[in-house]
């Protein structure tokens, strides 16, 4: 019976040693995802038995860090000319990004603000001092935000007043904490619960800015391929489409 016992013991802890020495899936994640990926690479590894970190960046920093070696698994991009990029650059297993969701631009402002309510209006508002922004150069929905004032013809009227952030979850904090009056921030950043408690959105027209189409590659030098492929195809299921539709991003697939 002892002998039986310690066997049992062995065998348990030699499972717990492969289980807990198991490398991480490594994900390279736009910023946008942070607010509803972590829930998701909760339950990949629940369904799939695949455990999976991410990493929050702006997609052009995340981009550069993969080109200078950066030992990430995946790369979710925040729009598809990043990972065309690393596909251009030989650095990716696929000759074409796969498209996971789309994202929305919004304007946010706090609920206590002195400001009009979010709306085209409020961009050309005189009384509207700081406007955050992520930075064009590096994230997407910073291009988005440049874009957006072009069409509208207030660029040039409000660039002095532009607070660039580095990242777009950047930008959200700069304005949830009266860092900036309002922001040009993403959809799933304005439907964080602590965004929609203390502040406004208005969905800033789509025809203002080129679409901002979410695209994800596996990386070529990884060791884990399978299960970086296990990833992609769970991002394309629908529950998964379905709760990244719930926060705020809008789904490829059909539910």
């Amino acid at each position: 019976m002892l002998l039986n016992r310690i066997l049992v013991t062995l065998l348990l802890s030699a499972a717990l040693s492969v289980s807990f020495g198991q490398t991480p899936l490594r994900v390279a994640a736009a910023a946008d995802l942070e607010p509803v990926l972590p829930r998701i690479l909760t339950q990949f590894e629940r369904d799939l038995g695949v455990h999976a970190e991410a990493t929050y960046q702006a997609s052009a920093a995340l981009t550069t860090q993969i080109q200078n070696g950066a030992p990430f698994d995946v790369f979710l991009s925040a729009d598809l000319s990043y990972p065309k990029r690393l596909i251009d650059a030989g650095l990716a297993d696929s000759p074409t990004p796969i498209i996971y969701a789309m994202g929305t631009l919004v304007l946010w402002a706090r609920k206590d603000s002195k400001l009009p309510p979010p709306s085209v209006e409020l961009l050309r508002y005189p009384g509207l001092r700081r406007l955050a922004v992520a930075n064009p150069d590096r994230a997407p929905y910073g291009r988005a935000a440049v874009a957006a004032l072009t069409s509208l013809k207030s660029y040039d009227a409000v660039k002095s007043r532009l607070v660039t952030a580095e990242n777009i979850a950047q930008a959200a904090q700069f304005v949830d904490s009266g860092n900036a009056d309002a922001g040009l921030i993403s959809l799933t950043s304005a439907l964080t619960e602590r965004l929609s408690r203390s502040g406004n959105y208005f969905v800033i027209p789509r025809d203002l800015y080129s679409p901002i189409d979410q695209g994800a590659v596996v990386l070529k030098h990884t060791s884990q391929g399978p299960a970086a492929h296990k990833l992609l195809d769970y991002l394309l299921t629908a529950p998964v489409q379905d709760q990244l539709a719930k926060a705020g991003l809008t789904p490829v697939r059909a539910k």
